[in-house]
């Protein structure tokens, strides 16, 4: 089932990285409730999670997984692998969906290589090469399809990703403001934005 949310991000991987982007702008049925929503939330320092859906459940669902990478790298004396927490988140998604929080995320990070998760409604999640998300994930997912390579360098990976959330900005009225985009490498996540102009 693809449900479809107020926003764009995107996700994909390079031989050293995991680039996400998402736009700034958080709607309220038609009406722009505000131009500077950050859709990219740092879970560890290896991982981020975009958002796409209701404020409340992405900060609950944000704040279990905080937990949860935390507690393992306490127990563990290791950071967790990213499999894990999709896994995890999930569960959590899988075990409500008779009440179900109304969310898709990408879950991207740096374990012993770049990964990125595209995690569904109900907790179905693939790993993949790119994904994206949120109403304007149609326009994105064409640019995405039709320009990536296995071989991009990041900084081509992260004008892929700013394109894909521009293309969707143009003809989707539920994305729009400004690009933020996460760099997460072996060694860290940096974190970058871009205008829309």
């Amino acid at each position: 089932m693809r449900v479809l949310h107020g926003t764009t991000t995107v996700g994909l991987i390079t031989r050293t990285a995991a680039v996400v982007a998402a736009d700034r702008r958080a709607s309220s049925g038609t009406y722009i409730a505000h131009k500077a929503v950050k859709k990219i939330v740092r879970i560890a320092d290896h991982a981020v999670l975009t958002t796409a859906g209701l404020v409340a459940d992405t900060q609950v669902l944000a704040s279990l997984l905080r937990i949860k990478a935390s507690e393992y790298s306490i127990t563990n004396k290791a950071r967790i692998p990213i499999r894990s927490l999709a896994s995890y988140l999930s569960l959590i998604l899988n075990t409500y969906k008779y009440v179900p929080f109304i969310v898709q995320f990408i879950l991207a990070g740096y374990d012993d290589r770049p990964r990125i998760f595209n995690i569904e409604f109900f907790g179905d999640y693939i790993e993949d090469k790119f994904a994206a998300t949120g109403s304007g994930s149609p326009i994105a997912i064409g640019i995405l399809e039709a320009e990536y390579r296995e071989d991009l360098s990041e900084e081509e990976a992260v004008q892929l990703a700013v394109k894909a959330v521009r293309s969707s900005t143009r003809r989707d009225v539920f994305s729009g403001e400004a690009i933020d985009i996460a760099i997460v490498r072996a060694n860290g996540i940096e974190e970058r934005s871009y205008n829309l102009g």
